[in-house]
């Protein structure tokens, strides 16, 4: 990936995949043989234990799909504490690994949320101490650090719903108190918009921290009852306020421009979360999606 451009690719949750194994999901080799399909030539690896996590294997598998890998992903909790250091490197070591072995070059890292992602239920408090800020900043600093020295991969932190990096103040103290040369951001234009936060803004007032794009959108006026109603990111998702581009917000079309202007590589994956969904449900509208999002820049391609 040298050209300047944006490169769209897609990841297993756009086919209702959020676990490594769940009977709701749809299997592995129908989710390869369907991205191939739809016409994407970039995935991530989705959650570790999804996709075969033998190197060869798994090489294998997208060889004969023509599919490469752009990115893993990881779960972090660095807030509560040093502690939670070994227990988030373990597996985030066993996600770079099989990552840079399929020569992608980015680990998404997601944080913990104060909720619970299916339940709904409050597991902690939903405001950050200073000092828990501080623990957070230097536990994503070290994860940079130990990704780019040994697997030579960028680390590009997502912000996420009903966590304590959701809203664009939040986003922008994260990005002022890191190093810029150890996390750059995954935005992701769903979760953005979700937590008030604008995309077009953030990379206007951040282009040199926009490492990593997760394009999707949210449906204004199933947005509009979460606000109301406080609802939970899992009742939210089950109300599906991720909506089918174009048809929510933001304007994908502004992103891409805007992410274009740029002037370097990076990776889009549409990633519209859709857990959980019937098998048959995924496929068109990841054609649709892909016709789209390639409308959108001059300079938008899938390879």
């Amino acid at each position: 990936m040298t050209e300047n451009k944006v490169i769209i690719g897609t990841a297993p949750d756009s086919w209702g995949v959020w676990f490594a194994d769940d009977p709701k999901q749809t299997p592995w080799e129908r989710f390869l043989d369907e991205v191939a399909e739809a016409g994407y030539k970039w995935i991530e690896l989705g959650p570790y234990g999804y996709l075969p996590t033998d190197p060869s294997r798994l090489a294998d598998e997208l060889s004969a799909r023509d599919l490469r890998v752009s990115a893993g992903t990881v779960f972090t909790a660095f807030h509560r504490g040093r502690d939670q250091w070994e227990e988030a490197w373990e597996p985030a070591r066993q996600v770079a690994e099989l990552t840079a072995a399929m020569g992608g070059k980015h680990i998404v890292v997601i944080p913990a949320m104060w909720r619970d992602d299916v339940t709904g239920e409050p597991v902690e408090n939903e405001v950050l101490t200073p000092a828990q800020w501080d623990s957070l900043f230097a536990g994503h600093d070290e994860l940079g650090r130990r990704l780019q020295e040994q697997f030579g991969l960028a680390q590009q932190f997502h912000s996420h719903a009903d966590s304590h990096v959701q809203g664009q103040a939040d986003i922008e103290r994260l990005l002022e108190n890191t190093d810029p040369q150890l996390l750059t951001l995954c935005l992701d234009t769903g979760h953005a918009e979700y937590g008030g936060a604008s995309s077009v803004d953030l990379i206007r007032k951040y282009p040199d921290r926009i490492g990593y794009l997760h394009l999707k959108q949210i449906d204004p006026d199933v947005l509009a009852k979460v606000r109301a109603e406080n609802l939970t990111w899992a009742a939210a998702n089950t109300a599906g306020v991720m909506a089918e581009p174009p048809s929510g917000l933001p304007d994908l079309g502004e992103v891409i421009e805007a992410v274009e202007r740029l002037d370097r590589p990076v990776f889009g994956i549409v990633e519209q979360d859709m857990y959980p969904i019937p098998f048959d449900v995924p496929l068109p509208i990841a054609k649709r999606t892909r016709r789209y999002l390639l409308s959108c820049g001059s300079r938008t391609s899938v390879s």
